[in-house]
């Protein structure tokens, strides 16, 4: 698997959203050199909302999954890390060996919320930096990436935020992640104010590509939820044309597809094996 961190030093990286391996290997045949396992996504393929109901075994089956099905780097939510600095440190320890090039743990109060959902609480500065520094010290491999996000920019402002980042990043935090951006002025804001801090963004805002990297020179690795999001929209108005009978008849394109698919996956491979072995 390549070296996420070498990678980052080089260039900046785009993480598309993933919530299994069909997405993670249809990510790395589209040319992205990362993929983000989004805890959003993981607990909505268990039929749960994100606040706080998955758990640290569940995401790491995840995660597990996703990188046994590309050899591209995976970046995982890790959530607040399941607890307090004794959990965090079982939690990095269980992500590397999980494959995971790299994960975020955030400074919201448990049960946590998805970052862009009202209401979001966080723990006190000190409590936040002890698991940063826990999360640095259970690191086996020195290029496993430990990313610290802070959640304070929407509950106490950017000043807040900032100050919660730099405290991280001194203990030991390899980048940052300030969620909750909305707009082209918060971006300007978080660039502005941690120029010389290696930064994540998470474009939920679904702000351009190219406006962003005029933005944002120091957003060294950049998360879009997009596919995943637009997955599941095509999904729902799949449903629903069958439920009304509205469905095309069979085309080639269908077929398509389905073979496409079938490749992307690996059969050829499995089909290939059956030849080789049943001659024998």
């Amino acid at each position: 698997m390549s070296n996420l961190k070498a990678i980052l030093e080089k260039k900046q990286v785009i993480a598309p959203f993933v919530v299994d391996g069909l997405q993670a290997i249809m990510a790395k045949a589209a040319g992205f050199e990362a993929v983000y396992a989004s805890g959003f996504g993981a607990a909505s393929t268990l039929g749960m909302p994100d606040v706080g109901l998955l758990t640290l075994t569940q995401m790491a089956d995840k995660i597990r999954a996703i990188t046994a099905s590309c050899d591209i780097p995976v970046v995982a939510d890790a959530d607040t890390g399941y607890g307090n600095y004794v959990n965090v440190y079982q939690t990095v320890q269980m992500y590397e060996r999980a494959g995971a090039a790299g994960l975020h743990i955030e400074d919201q109060l448990w049960p946590k919320r998805c970052g862009y959902m009202a209401g979001k609480q966080v723990v006190d500065k000190e409590e936040a930096i002890t698991k940063i520094k826990a999360a640095v010290d259970a690191r086996v491999d020195p290029n496993f990436i430990i990313i610290a996000r802070t959640d304070a920019l929407a509950v106490d402002g950017w000043d807040e935020a900032e100050g919660r980042i730099r405290a991280y990043i001194e203990v030991g935090a390899d980048m940052a992640f300030v969620d909750g951006i909305q707009n082209v002025e918060d971006i300007q804001n978080y660039t502005k104010r941690l120029e010389d801090v290696p930064l994540i963004f998470n474009n939920v805002p679904m702000i351009p590509m190219k406006k962003i990297t005029a933005l944002a020179p120091n957003f060294k690795l950049i998360l879009n939820p997009y596919a995943m999001a637009n997955a599941w929209q095509a999904y729902e108005k799949a449903l629903i044309s069958i439920k009304n009978d509205e469905l095309p008849d069979a085309s080639e394109m269908d077929r398509e597809a389905f073979t496409k698919i079938v490749t992307i996956l690996g059969a050829p491979k499995y089909f290939e094996m059956d030849k080789r072995y049943s001659a024998e």
